[in-house]
């Protein structure tokens, strides 16, 4: 294993992300809890989950996959949240809280990424 997913910044910030999207969605209304709320689930689980599946593989190349998979799970939880707010699901406040954590994570993920390709440009 090339990086060690629990001592990364990155993992730990989109973990308590997920979290965070479990304790929002759990106030959904009941006929939700197959529709947005779960999709947001599984978007929300993605990010820190890719993250790790990416450490566990032997090649920084294999690594960017999987944080390109994660960028996309950002950017589809971000739609959901859109969404949740549009739907009055989530109140402006924690839709904004969390937008602010999902780009916070992206941004992260991003720059983890770049490190990684100009590593390899390096070697």
């Amino acid at each position: 294993m090339l990086h060690n997913f629990k001592n990364l910044t990155v993992w730990q910030k989109a973990r308590a992300l997920a979290v965070e999207v479990y304790k929002h969605s759990a106030d959904f209304p009941s006929e939700e809890r197959f529709g947005l709320a779960a999709q947001m689930r599984k978007a929300a689980v993605s990010i820190p989950s890719n993250i790790a599946e990416g450490c566990g593989r032997d090649t920084d190349k294999a690594l960017i996959y999987f944080l390109d998979i994660g960028i996309g799970s950002s950017c589809e939880l971000e739609t959901q949240v859109l969404l949740a707010s549009d739907l009055d699901f989530l109140s402006t406040t924690h839709a904004y809280a969390l937008q602010e954590n999902i780009e916070e994570v992206r941004r992260m993920l991003i720059g983890f990424r770049k490190s990684l390709n100009s590593k390899k440009l390096n070697s």
